[in-house]
């Protein structure tokens, strides 16, 4: 039976041109400045770049599954799936975006996925919202359906930034945390503990924090999670990570320090989660816990800021001092593989 190769990605405010016909009035006037010198140019070399890291994965497959977050509607979604079909022949990219974000950007959750392995009933689709006082991304949750009749589910996240101080902003991640692990319960309620489960996304706090921990009820100990019968609970692969090798600007072995980086400081803030029915030796559907990584590759890596990712930016009025166009991401893509039995 097949593998299928699910990843994760941070765009980087991706977002269609300055002047897009049909951008919601709100988020023009919110953007403004920041999309002021976002041609119609610099966006094909966003989404070039985007696609140059994406058909890599899975060795030069693409990946199968594909979640994002920071895309600011389906149109950009779309530029980037046809971009990937141009490279990669093999794939038939179809996308689930939900646009009922209350984020104050107007950036989305969503899913780019192999529309030729996957079925998607979109009474399946829904959009969750993180209640809180101030306006934030939504979980979306999806079931993909693979040819052999199994179910996935899995659920995009985006959750609130450390802006005001990572402890004055800390009880919005937790109330995020609360949203998932719901959602969760609710899950295994319709479709037993058994059905697999998979919760990805940039969670904006690391897999030690309390949010993650306490709140998504998300650990560290694989057999916890094994042995649970009752409350629902996710086995975080991010923990894998601290175990990967990179390399810095000579060559040299280096210890993989993070998914971001701020101030030379590296974080793991984009995690791969999996329920209890990725790990049973029964289920029909298993992760192969070993192939957790974060996905590195050579261009992608800047070694002038602790091996952190190249960012592409806005340009903010001024795309010659704020926009690389040879950048990417100020976050690198995650990735699994899952086995169908």
């Amino acid at each position: 039976m097949p593998n299928h190769f699910v990843a994760f990605w941070n765009l980087e405010n991706l977002f269609a041109p300055e002047g897009f016909a049909t951008r919601e009035p709100w988020i023009a006037q919110q953007m403004a400045s920041d999309l002021r010198g976002w041609t119609q140019a610099l966006f094909d070399a966003k989404i070039a770049q985007l696609a140059s890291i994406i058909r890599q994965m899975n060795g030069g497959q693409g990946p199968d599954i594909l979640g994002v977050c920071e895309v600011e509607n389906a149109f950009v979604l779309q530029q980037l799936t046809a971009r990937l079909s141009t490279q990669i022949p093999t794939r038939t990219y179809a996308v689930v975006h939900v646009d009922a974000t209350r984020d104050q950007r107007g950036i989305d959750t969503a899913f780019v996925f192999d529309s030729a392995k996957y079925a998607v009933d979109p009474t399946t689709i829904f959009s969750h919202w993180v209640m809180r006082r101030t306006g934030t991304r939504d979980i979306t949750q999806v079931t993909f359906t693979t040819q052999g009749g199994h179910d996935l589910v899995a659920l995009c996240n985006h959750w609130p930034s450390r802006s005001g101080g990572t402890y004055e902003s800390r009880g919005y991640r937790m109330t995020a945390g609360e949203t998932l692990a719901y959602w969760h319960e609710r899950i295994w309620e319709t479709r037993g503990n058994d059905i697999p489960i998979i919760a990805m996304g940039d969670f904006n706090d690391d897999p030690f924090d309390d949010s993650l921990t306490l709140y998504a009820r998300a650990t560290r100990e694989r057999g916890d999670v094994e042995r649970v019968r009752t409350a629902a609970c996710f086995y975080n692969l991010a923990w894998r990570y601290l175990e990967q090798q990179g390399h810095d600007h000579n060559g040299q072995p280096k210890l993989v320090h993070g998914t971001l980086y701020y101030d030379g400081n590296g974080n793991v803030f984009d995690q791969l989660l999996v329920s209890k029915g990725l790990l049973v030796q029964n289920s029909p559907i298993t992760v192969d816990e070993g192939t957790a990584r974060i996905e590195l590759y050579p261009a992608m890596v800047d070694h002038r800021v602790a091996e952190g990712p190249i960012r592409f930016g806005l340009p903010k009025g001024n795309a010659a001092q704020n926009v690389n166009t040879a950048g990417f991401s100020d976050h690198f893509p995650v990735s699994v593989v899952l086995q169908e039995h």
